[in-house]
């Protein structure tokens, strides 16, 4: 696996910043209600659709273009 540091709690400056969990919770829980009122359905596998080639699509091939501008 990658050889990384231990996480560090986060400095006294910083104090208050949310856990990461709690923010993706929140963002799927954004997403599906955007989903359901969009496609009137919640995320389902086998809904016909590719899910890896929309998350490359979109999302992973966006992070490539924005890694690139970080070298």
């Amino acid at each position: 696996m990658n050889d990384q540091n231990l996480p560090q709690p986060a400095t006294r400056r910083r104090a208050g910043i949310p856990a990461t969990w709690r923010l993706v919770i929140e963002d799927m829980k954004d997403r599906d209600r955007i989903g359901r009122e969009k496609y009137g359905t919640p995320l389902q596998p086998h809904n016909g659709r590719d899910s890896l080639v929309d998350a490359y699509q979109v999302y992973l091939r966006n992070e490539i273009e924005e890694r690139k501008g970080r070298k």
